[in-house]
């Protein structure tokens, strides 16, 4: 796997900054930690499992403050945004699944508690755990039928799951497929992400700019857009100019060449985030967001909002962010590895796509019409409300509660 990974890494930059990263862990290991250190290690594969593990995380660092925690990362989208997240002493990539690197790594860590978020099963770093004995733990777990754990030819998949002392899944349907492989030490906790997003409402959302851009106006915010869901968006805005109504676009990709493309295809007033000048704030109908880390404060000003990846086959990003602010939300119709999504199609506050009439007809009616509006907007907040607790019965089962 090391030769095909460096082979593709000429071809493609994020591949080839895991190469790099990869290559440096075991050195930065060697100069963070001795013998005698108490660690905790918390896998995640990317950004989006590490922002679902993070309340579990936060509570782990408080009730462990004299532990040194180590956390690591299988994709650089995760590790080049939170290298330097205060949630752990040392973050570093996860290193190749082999025994030789598998055993020099947990000699390094001898870690007292390993803490997986959702999925990325690797088999030998798993057995090597289950072999000396050492406690682990998988949250936010969500397994399908149709996944390696549940046939014949995944054997080895399913035999690191009993690495795992204990699994917490987001639901009874995936306990009852763990069941049938015979591991029964489950919880059916619910998903953490409810939790995380909760907790946004505790913060400091405020930011001055988008106040002074959104004056009293409708705000419909499109998150984590791609090209596709930005079509959507083109056609929409120079098809109902109206000054009503402002639109803040924040696109899964900020490279330079696709913001252009996309600034110049609109007929109205646009500006850059990164061009924002607070008193010519209100001349613009369409702010453009080209930097990271803003998108979960900014819902808190949409009355509206879009969320990207679904129309195509990216894979839905995070409704719960806006969910949690009581807004009505319009995603694509690729939605179905996403049960939240479907949970909130159902409640009647989200509500999918697969055509721009379909968007077209969904937006106008959530901009026209108040009591629809509010009231999707709110079935959103109360699920949020209804689905948080993941993180208690995690702790409890630590017997951290």
């Amino acid at each position: 796997m090391k030769l095909v990974l460096q082979a593709i890494s000429l071809f493609n930059d994020k591949i080839k900054k895991g190469v790099k990263g990869r290559s440096e862990t075991f050195l930065i290991l060697e100069k963070e930690l001795n013998s005698k250190d108490k660690t905790l290690w918390f896998h995640c594969a990317s950004l989006g499992e590490y922002e679902q593990g993070l309340p579990v995380f936060k509570s782990l660092r408080r009730h462990y403050p004299k532990h040194k925690i180590v956390l690591t990362f299988f994709s650089p989208s995760g590790y080049e945004i939170r290298k330097n997240t205060p949630i752990a002493d040392v973050v570093v990539y996860l290193p190749i699944d082999t025994p030789k690197n598998v055993k020099r790594f947990i000699n390094l860590l001898h870690p007292e508690l390993t803490v997986f978020v959702k999925y990325d099963i690797w088999p030998n770093f798993l057995n090597e755990i289950k072999k000396r004995q050492l406690k682990a733990i998988l949250i936010s777990a969500s397994f399908r039928e149709n996944q390696s754990y549940f046939k014949f030819y995944g054997y080895k998949l399913k035999n690191a799951l009993y690495a795992f002392d204990h699994i917490f899944t987001q639901n009874n349907l995936s306990k009852k497929l763990l069941k049938t492989i015979n591991y029964t030490d489950v919880t059916v906790s619910g998903d953490t992400r409810f939790d995380r997003v909760s907790d946004q409402l505790n913060q400091d959302n405020r930011l001055e700019y988008i106040e002074q851009f959104k004056q009293n106006k409708i705000c419909v915010v499109g998150g984590s857009t791609w090209p596709e869901d930005d079509q959507l968006f083109i056609e929409f805005i120079n098809s109902n100019i109206s000054k009503d109504v402002k639109y803040i676009i924040a696109p899964h990709n900020i490279k330079t060449n696709q913001i252009e493309r996309f600034r110049n295809k609109l007929k109205v007033t646009s500006v850059l985030y990164s061009e924002k000048e607070l008193e010519k704030s209100t001349n613009y109908q369409v702010l453009i967001i080209d930097c990271i880390g803003l998108l979960s404060k900014i819902y808190s000003y949409a009355d509206i909002a879009y969320v990207g990846g679904a129309l195509g086959t990216t894979g839905l990003h995070n409704t719960l962010e806006p969910a949690v602010f009581g807004v009505p939300i319009i995603i694509g119709n690729n939605h179905s590895k996403f049960p939240e999504a479907q949970a909130m199609i159902d409640n009647k506050g989200m509500f999918a796509v697969s055509n721009f009439t379909e968007f077209k007809n969904t937006l106008n009616s959530l901009i026209n019409n108040e009591t629809t509006r509010l009231s999707s907007g709110n079935r959103n907040a109360e699920f949020i409300k209804k689905n948080a607790g993941a993180v208690g019965k995690i702790l409890e089962y630590l017997r951290l509660g």
